[in-house]
């Protein structure tokens, strides 16, 4: 049975999922800004993991309905960083690198259950299970880290873009910001300009992927025929 773009068999690993990864995004996002001495995130309990700091409604229920939804923000002073455009750059790249990370530890997870055979002495309930787990963990961090650098507000990509143009170019960029919110919501809700705009984007995690397979044949060894064809599938 069909419920929206999932199966609702699946709808209970896509909240925890998101639950997670929302929350270490967000989360991420709070420590950093704490680490480099503002302290505005931290007062308002936000440097936690707890996913009710992080949760917005309406944001999770737009994510079941449409494939997308967000966390609220954290809120951040630039100015009590001792190097404002620095710190705020590393302060926002945090997110969308910690998503990147949860991705890389669930494909580890899928390849040390491999090599152990760990997977192959499961009953075959529990071996799905993990599969499908673990297939959309992976899925779901590596959208979230390429959907949040897209240039585009409210997205990380725009801060961080932001914070590398001149003055008087982000003065213009941030009375601008309200039409170019305005776009990027066009762009979500229309499906055929989503096609031809964000969906391309998406490919990217192809090379993601394969980058973190390389990191881990690296280190750990080759991986076995059935991590490829598990991979293959990851694609799909």
């Amino acid at each position: 049975m069909n419920l929206f773009w999932f199966t609702l068999d699946q709808l209970p690993f896509i909240i925890l999922v998101m639950l997670i990864a929302f929350s270490v995004h967000e989360f991420a996002h709070a420590w950093t800004a704490w680490k480099f001495g503002d302290d505005t995130a931290y007062m308002e309990g936000r440097v936690t993991l707890n996913p009710m700091a992080h949760l917005d409604w309406i944001g999770m229920i737009f994510l079941l309905i449409a494939g997308f939804g967000w966390a609220r923000p954290v809120p951040v002073r630039r100015s009590r960083f001792k190097k404002p455009r620095l710190m705020s750059i590393l302060v926002t790249a945090a997110g969308p690198l910690s998503n990147l990370l949860l991705a890389f530890l669930g494909m580890l997870a899928i390849y040390i259950l491999d090599a152990t055979n760990t997977l192959g002495g499961l009953s075959f309930a529990m071996d799905e299970t993990l599969r499908i787990f673990f297939t959309l963990w992976i899925r779901i961090n590596v959208l979230l880290f390429i959907f949040n650098l897209i240039p585009l507000p409210p997205l990380d990509g725009y801060r961080i873009v932001e914070e590398f143009a001149p003055i008087r170019l982000r003065m213009q960029m941030q009375r601008a910001e309200q039409w170019t919110a305005f776009i990027f919501l066009l762009l979500l809700f229309i499906p055929p300009l989503r096609a031809v705009t964000i969906g391309p984007l998406f490919a990217l995690r192809i090379p993601i992927y394969y980058g973190m397979l390389n990191v881990l044949d690296f280190f750990f060894g080759p991986p076995s025929v059935n991590f490829i064809r598990w991979l293959s599938g990851l694609q799909l």
